[in-house]
Parts: structure tokens; C-alpha cells; sequence
């Protein structure tokens, strides 16, 4: 005992003169690189020898280590701890002063301990996850610096059980004391024999000295961890599901991603995975979704595992799958997207706010329309979101918009909630609820004050959108849709600087916002004297959209058919164009021009026949469309006029390629003759002697998907389009999904009669 005493006074008052101290500094300053490289080639960074210099730590009192027993740095070993390491650690510790100030704050959501709720519902989870906040004997601070003064006596002779032993007691230091212990050369010593020693590890041993690190805090950034990565993947095969699962875990306590485990990891789950029990199938899954790395195949297995256990997994646990799949952007089948949706409505209220929102992550990542879930959702969402920070109020808000539903109730609570903690927004929230708003086509009651506190976050928030240019091309569309144009950002997005960053910076393409900004603000802003995008950029981005948006509407039977159908009816393609009339709007017109008599004008140029052009025959009835006949087609009278002289068609039309067309249904200067007849191109009306159109029609073929969910209310893009076809001088002529793609089943003669009324009606 005396002599034990006598050695923590050397230690105490003269460590700093110690010359074994002094010995293990520079034998860890000049760290010979052979020693790591037989670990899998893992160097460690090299440093100057003033990066060396005494660490000054500042007394904390009587009970804490001794502060003369760690005067050398250990930047050898990536084990700084400053305050930026501090700062995240905090942020992975919920039990932190820092994190335990902010748990009453709505705005503060610790995404660690958040998501890992989980882990306390089911006792099996304690067989493969560590949990930090289980109480142990702590270590007083004269057996920590005793131990310190072992490790620097003994040095090369600590056997690597003694290591492992010294490491876990040393993690039960009191956590005030973890930022001097990390800054001791005694523990860069003990670190180091830990890596020459790590071929003498067993699996145990190794999982010990990893609980160790979690405990003590260890940075994620700290270079020896390779080598302990190394050493795990080695010994991968010869561990079981919950090892594996617990070494994962640990290394998500940690912060650090460990892409080389993880590969191995899952190519020995590829085998293994139908021993997966509940408890490690889910505990899987959230360990895949917070490193973002996974085997599609790998998912599918796992995808037929929930199946099978569907029936027994708790809300929280729906939560974590969905998260889990949706951070590693899988999809999952529409039929287990409703079971979750089954699950989750019998009891939404029990249901947590925050898994609410991983619920509708995956909805939204999947678009799938489960009716009652979103019914349900919006009963319970507008008491909730005042509870809600922002970051999930944005998650919410984007779900809704990115499924079309629009549910008054919530975005009003959004709306309300908002304005009053606005400053906690990111650039990311600001524009994806600025989005949110826009598509749905949705102003609020407090529209003003909702936009006027967004617009002013955008100004404050410049600087981030720098590092996130789309952000700011978000927020510009999205207020564009609701009709709000902020010059001074718009000349600010569409600046040759801001393009150049936006190109080079983002990991998005973002041309095509960047046109569609500029394309908007041409013809909605007439005053607007600011920065425009380059004539080469607006040709590039209008050929990419028309490429898409062509092949797009040509793969659509009922679309051709429709374009058939009207250049029958009008007399050739020569007097009906598709193009897109405002390319910026991303979606394709059917242009028809009409004179002073409303007779259609044949001036499109560009038509000519093509041999391979799939349009739909029709059978001839032998019947002149007469406008008589007309409206008494439009009246429901069609069957009694054609009974006895002709058979109805039904059904289908048959598809065939056709290589001539027809002459007009209407009249015209051309000879009618043969008005349901086949003709030449010789026999079309010529381009010739145009006239200026008195009318331009855009037709618009619609889908369900340019409205709201089970409404007539167009999305804003759509409406956007539409505005703007208008400032331009254009009638806009609608064939709406629900009227047109039911009328495709009728006759022939019905489906002429309906774009003739909508065509020449509109133009009136």
C-alpha cells in the first residue's frame, strides 16, 4: 500500500519529469509505420513534430486526473478533442448538459436516441445493441491515473488481456474527465499497444476495447480505428448474427461509417438471412439505413422476412423499417406499404410523432395512395404539428405534395405553426415547404404573413444556399407556382456565377430549373431587368425536355389515337402540331389555329407522312358528319339516329398502320368530295396563302397525375402552364382525364363529336 501511494504522488507531482513519460512521447511521435501495415495497410497520418506540443487542459478540480499525467497531444492517433469533436458528440449523446438543455425544445430532435427507440421494446434487442446509458461502478480518478502510470511503466509488456481490461475500466471515468483522458500521451501509449497487439485479440476482447471507445467518446474520425475496422473484417466469418449486429451497432455509436464490415457483413447475410429473428431483421434494418449502403438483392430477402413477420412487429417498429428502407432509397412493394398502412391506422393515435413521419417517408418514396392512412393522417396531424419541429413538419408537408394530396386541415396548421419559429428552418426546409405549397396549389388563410416569413428566411439564409444551390432554385419554382417573384434572388439564381456553382457544386442536374426559372420569369415578369440564362443553355435544356416529353407522349396508345382522331377530323397533321409552346413548362401542347371564319389553318410545315407512325384505322360508316348529326351526338341522341343504318362499334378500335389520312370534317376551302375517303398527301390542302390566325388553341391531353389526389384541381406546375399560356395569347382547350380516357371505349363517331364540340367551342 505504501508503495502504491508513494508511486500516485511521483505520478501526481512529477509526472512531467518522468523519463519512461518522456520515452513513450517520442516512441508514439516516431510511430514506426511497419507496425500498421501488416493490419491491412492502414497508415496513420504522418505528423510534424509540433503538432506534438503539450495539450493545456484546464483544472477541473480535485477529482479530476491529474492533469500532469497527460501533457503530450495524441494527434498521431486522430484522438483530438476539441470542441467541434465535443460539439458532435453531443449531438450523438443525448445524455450531454448540451442535449439535455434542448429536450423540452420542440425544435430540438436528437436524430440518434430518436430513432433507436426501438431498442427498448423487446429484451432480445439487448443481445445485439449497446446501450450507453446503463449504470456502471464508476472509476475514481486515482485508479484512472494509476492505470495510466501502469501503461506507461509496463509498455511493451501489457498483454492484450490486460489492455482490454485496462480500456473498460478506464471507459468508467466520469464523462467531464473523457476530454483530458483523450488528450494523455499514457493513453495514446495504450491506444498503440492496443494496434501492435491487435492480431492478439479475440473476438471478445475486440468487441470490449469497441464498448470501450463508444464510452470514452472516442473521435469517429480517429485514424486507428482503421485498423480496428481491418481486424473486424477479418474475423467477420467467424462471428454470429448478434456479434455482427452488436459490432455494427457499436460502430454507429461511434458516428463512423465502416463501408469495408458492412460489405462483408452483408455478403455473409446473403447466406444467413433466414436465421434473421424479428429483433435482429429490424435491428438490421436500421443499422442499413443509417449507413445508406446496401445489396438490392439483400433487401429483397429481408422485403420477404417482413412478410413473415408482419403481424408481430409494433409501431415503432414499422417506423424503423420504413426509415430504415427509405435511408437506403428501397423501395417496397405496394402490397407491404398497405399492410404497414393497415397497421399503423388501427392505432395512429398510439403512434409517435416522429415515426408518423417515417410512415410517410416510405408513402412518399413509394406513391403509394393508401385513402384511409392519409384520412386518418389528417385527423391527427393538425394537433401535432405545433409539437412537431420544423425539420418534420417539412418531411410531412413534402410527403403530402409529393402523393397530391391536398387536406386543408394540415397545410393550414403548417401555415399557422410556421411564421413564429421560421429561424429554425434549414435552406433545405424553407424550400421544400416553399415547394409544398406551390405544387398543391394551396394559399392559406395567413397567406401573406406564411410567405412574407419565408421570403425574409430565404434572404437570411444566402450564405447555405451557396453549399446547397438547388435549394435556392426550389424555393424560386415553388413561389413561383403560387405567383410570388423575388427579383433580387431570381437575379441572383440565374447570375453566370450562380449557374456555374449550381452546375459544378450540386450532386442534381439542375438545368432544367434553371430553365424553367428563367422561362417563367420571361413572360410573368415583363419588368424584370435582371440576369437571364444564356441562349445555349435555354437550347440545351429546351431539346433535352422535348426528347423526354415526346417519347414520353409517343409511347401512349390513347395519346396517339387522340392525335389521330383530331387530324382526321381537321383534315391532316398539317393542321394540328405537336411541340411544346412553352418548353420551360417541361410538357407537351396540340396546337391548332383557327381563322376569322374559325376554320382550322393548315399551318404546320412540318408534317409530312412517315412510315412508321403507329395510328389508330378507323372504320368507315358510310355516314357524313353533318353538324345536325353533331349535336345530335352531343345530346345522347346517337343511338336512336344510327338504329337500323348502321352497327355501333364497341370495344377497342383495332390498331394497324396507317399511311394516308383524310380531308377535313369541317368545311373548308378544300374539295369535300370525298370527305370520308382515303386520299393522297397530293390530295391535302396546301400550305400556301396562310393566314394570320384569329385563334390558337393549346389542347391539353391530361392524366390524373397533373391533379390533386380524387380531384379536378390542377397541380402548380400544370396550372403554372396554363397561366402562362394564356399571358401569351393562347385558349387553353382541356381534354381532362376523367371525361376523355372513358370516351377512348365508345364509337369512333362519339370520340369526333366530343373533340369537335371542345375544339370549336373553345374557340368561340
Amino acid at each position: 500500500m505504501s508503495a502504491t501511494l508513494k508511486l500516485l504522488k511521483l505520478l501526481k507531482y512529477k509526472a512531467s519529469c518522468n523519463p519512461s513519460a518522456y520515452h513513450a512521447a517520442q516512441s508514439m511521435a516516431y510511430w514506426p509505420m511497419e507496425n500498421i501495415a501488416q493490419h491491412g495497410g492502414q497508415n496513420l497520418p504522418k505528423h510534424n513534430s509540433s503538432c506534438h506540443l503539450a495539450r493545456k487542459v484546464k483544472n477541473i478540480g480535485d477529482t479530476t486526473l491529474s492533469q500532469r499525467a497527460f501533457t503530450t497531444s495524441s494527434a498521431h492517433l486522430g484522438l483530438e478533442f476539441n470542441k467541434a469533436s465535443a460539439l458532435k458528440a453531443s449531438a450523438l449523446h443525448p445524455d450531454s448538459p448540451s442535449a439535455r438543455r434542448g429536450e423540452e425544445d420542440v425544435e430540438v430532435f436528437d436524430s440518434f436516441e430518436g430513432t433507436r427507440v426501438f431498442l427498448k421494446l423487446r429484451p432480445e434487442y439487448q443481445l445485439h445493441s449497446y446501450n450507453r446509458s446503463e449504470t456502471r461502478q464508476p472509476l475514481s480518478a486515482s485508479e484512472g491515473e494509476l492505470i495510466l502510470h501502469k501503461v506507461t511503466f509496463y509498455e511493451d509488456k501489457l498483454q492484450p488481456e490486460v489492455i482490454t481490461n485496462y480500456f473498460c475500466k478506464l471507459s468508467s471515468l466520469p464523462a467531464e474527465q473523457s476530454s483530458v483522458l483523450l488528450c494523455s500521451n499514457s493513453f495514446a501509449l495504450l491506444c498503440h499497444q492496443s494496434v501492435r497487439n491487435i492480431q492478439l485479440f479475440n473476438t471478445s476482447d475486440l468487441v470490449s476495447i469497441l464498448k470501450a471507445f463508444v464510452d470514452l467518446r472516442i473521435p469517429f474520425s480517429a485514424s486507428m480505428l482503421d485498423v480496428y475496422e481491418t481486424r473486424f473484417c477479418h474475423q467477420v466469418w467467424g462471428m454470429n448474427l448478434d456479434q455482427l449486429l452488436l459490432v455494427a451497432d457499436l460502430w454507429r455509436n461511434l458516428g463512423r461509417r465502416v463501408p469495408r464490415f458492412l460489405k462483408i457483413f452483408f455478403s455473409y447475410l446473403n447466406l444467413h438471412w433466414r436465421e434473421l429473428s424479428l429483433s435482429q431483421l429490424i435491428h438490421l434494418i436500421y443499422i442499413i439505413g443509417e449507413n445508406r449502403q446496401v445489396p438490392q438483392d439483400l433487401m429483397q430477402k429481408l422485403e420477404s422476412l417482413i412478410l413473415k413477420y408482419i403481424d408481430s412487429v409494433n409501431l415503432e417498429e414499422v417506423g424503423t423499417i420504413c426509415l430504415g428502407f427509405f435511408k437506403s432509397s428501397t423501395s417496397l412493394s405496394e402490397f407491404v406499404m398497405r399492410k404497414i398502412g393497415d397497421l399503423a391506422c388501427a392505432n395512429m393515435q398510439d403512434v409517435r410523432s416522429h415515426t408518423l413521419v417515417h410512415i410517410l417517408k416510405m408513402f412518399r418514396f413509394t406513391h403509394v395512395d393508401h385513402v384511409n392512412f392519409m384520412r386518418q393522417f389528417g385527423e391527427i396531424a393538425p394537433q401535432r404539428i405545433p409539437s412537431l419541429g420544423v425539420q418534420g413538419v417539412m418531411h410531412l408537408t413534402l410527403a403530402c405534395s409529393a402523393l397530391r394530396i391536398l387536406d386543408e386541415r394540415v397545410m393550414n396548421a403548417v401555415a399557422a405553426s410556421l411564421p413564429p419559429r421560421v429561424a429554425h428552418c434549414r435552406s433545405k426546409d424553407v424550400a421544400k415547404i416553399l415547394w409544398s405549397f406551390g405544387t398543391l396549389n394551396y394559399k392559406p388563410p395567413n397567406t401573406e404573413e406564411f410567405y412574407s416569413s419565408l421570403i425574409n428566411e430565404i434572404h437570411r439564409k444566402m450564405p447555405e444556399f451557396n453549399q446547397y444551390p438547388e435549394h435556392l432554385l426550389t424555393c424560386l419554382i415553388g413561389l413561383a407556382f403560387s405567383e410570388y417573384f423575388p427579383a433580387e434572388f431570381i437575379n441572383v439564381a440565374l447570375s453566370p456565377g450562380f449557374v456555374k456553382l449550381a452546375q459544378m457544386r450540386s450532386k442534381f442536374e439542375l438545368t432544367k430549373e434553371l430553365f424553367t426559372l428563367d422561362g417563367t420569369v420571361a413572360i410573368e415578369c415583363p419588368d424584370y431587368k435582371g440576369n437571364r440564362l444564356n441562349s445555349h443553355l435555354q437550347q440545351e435544356a429546351s431539346a433535352n425536355l422535348w426528347s423526354l416529353a415526346n417519347k414520353d407522349m409517343r409511347s401512349k396508345p390513347e395519346f396517339l389515337e387522340t392525335l389521330y382522331l383530331l387530324e382526321t377530323m381537321l383534315g391532316g397533321p398539317q393542321y394540328i402540331k405537336h411541340h411544346m409552346i412553352l418548353p420551360h413548362t417541361r410538357s407537351s401542347d396540340l396546337e391548332v389555329q383557327l381563322d376569322a371564319n374559325m376554320k382550322p389553318l393548315p399551318f404546320n410545315s412540318e408534317a409530312t407522312p412517315t412510315e412508321d407512325v403507329a395510328q389508330l384505322r378507323l372504320k368507315q360508316v358510310g355516314v357524313s358528319l353533318t353538324d345536325d348529326l353533331m349535336n345530335q351526338l352531343l345530346k345522347g341522341k346517337a343511338k336512336r339516329y344510327f338504329q337500323g343504318e348502321t352497327e355501333l362499334e364497341t370495344g377497342q378500335l383495332s390498331i394497324e398502320l396507317r399511311k394516308k389520312t383524310t380531308v377535313p370534317l369541317v368545311d373548308s376551302d378544300c374539295n369535300g368530295a370525298d370527305r370520308l375517303g382515303d386520299t393522297g398527301i397530293a390530295g391535302l390542302c396546301p400550305l400556301t396563302h396562310m393566314q394570320t390566325p384569329l385563334v390558337k388553341l393549346a389542347i391539353q391531353f391530361t392524366n390524373k397525375n397533373q391533379y390533386c389526389y380524387g380531384s379536378r384541381d390542377l397541380l402548380g406546375l400544370h396550372n403554372m402552364k396554363r397561366r402562362q399560356l394564356v399571358q401569351i395569347g393562347y385558349r387553353v382547350v382541356e381534354l381532362p382525364h376523367w371525361e376523355w380516357l372513358p370516351l377512348l371505349k365508345r364509337t369512333r363517331l362519339e370520340k369526333l363529336a366530343y373533340l369537335h364540340e371542345k375544339v370549336f367551342t373553345s374557340a368561340l
